[in-house]
């Protein structure tokens, strides 16, 4: 972690905390491929600080804190609470609480499946949001449309099929074939309400509270088809079918929504091939001759 940074930090700490606060030591956590991540060990608490290049993703720990604001007003699930999302020269940065993981309860995924249902609730009159944010690092596009299959194809597929072509990532014959899926998205994607999404709900991205419960972290929201934020617990493992027998039981999903899991994960796994290429392309691609 860059030392510079230990002064403004520890102002910043006296103002949340009104004690004079010293920062004894820090250490590298998991946070992801993208973020430097710290366990600061101060003389009023322990926290949690992310860093990043300021000129290579502007705006990023920002709009994850608006993210993050979103989530907590709807009062369903905990949430992290953020100090301060700045910057201090070429360094970005979020401070935030430190959330140690606690010992599940005994019905924690079945409670966490009813609880993403009550996230899903949440509805707007169109799909997207008033304001673009990040996937991983790439932007997330999320201008609004009140048809979900023409957001899904403008503002999620598309954006990513552009990145890609633009980096040689994909062929022609690539774009040829989700030509193809798009014409029958509408025959697979049921009509439903635009749903405030998590966005990026892959087993990395929740923790469990003091209370054993799910606390959700790292979003990319916006409000989009219920089923995306479902398919992306399958993407890395699946989650323990209790969590979906919990969400049926609050907010049923219709019965086929299983066999439109890959199509809805066509979004992530483009980010995926954007941020690493290899065999996310060859995954999306079986995915394609399938469907398409």
């Amino acid at each position: 972690m860059p030392s510079k940074i230990y002064p403004l930090l520890e102002i910043i700490l006296h103002q949340h905390t009104g004690a004079e606060t010293k920062i004894y030591e820090h250490h590298s956590v998991s946070g992801g491929s993208i973020n430097s991540c710290y366990k600061l060990i101060t003389s009023t608490g322990t926290f949690f600080l992310k860093t990043n290049q300021a000129n290579r993703f502007p705006e990023m720990f920002k709009l994850e804190e608006k993210g993050l604001s979103l989530l907590r007003e709807t009062k369903v699930f905990s949430v992290p609470n953020v100090i301060i999302a700045g910057e201090d020269s070429d360094i970005t940065f979020l401070l935030m609480e430190f959330v140690a993981n606690g010992k599940r309860e005994v019905n924690f995924w079945h409670h966490f499946g009813e609880s993403l249902a009550r996230l899903h609730q949440h509805t707007n009159e169109s799909f997207g949001l008033d304001h673009n944010n990040y996937i991983g690092s790439l932007e997330q596009i999320n201008n609004t449309n009140g048809d979900w299959v023409s957001f899904f194809i403008e503002e999620r597929i598309e954006s990513q099929l552009r990145l890609a072509r633009d980096n040689n990532k994909i062929d022609r014959s690539f774009s040829k074939m989700f030509d193809r899926l798009f014409h029958k998205l509408e025959d697979l994607f049921p009509v439903d309400k635009p749903a405030l999404l998590h966005g990026d709900l892959w087993s990395g991205n929740f923790m469990t509270d003091s209370g054993g419960k799910a606390i959700i972290i790292d979003p990319a929201v916006y409000y989009g088809h219920r089923e995306m934020d479902i398919a992306m617990t399958k993407l890395f493992g699946g989650f323990d079918p209790e969590f979906y027998h919990g969400y049926n039981s609050t907010l049923p999903l219709e019965s086929s929504w299983e066999d439109r899991v890959d199509v809805a994960n066509l979004y992530p796994l483009m980010v995926h091939v954007n941020l690493f290429g290899g065999a996310y392309v060859q995954q999306v691609e079986h995915i394609l001759q399938r469907f398409a």
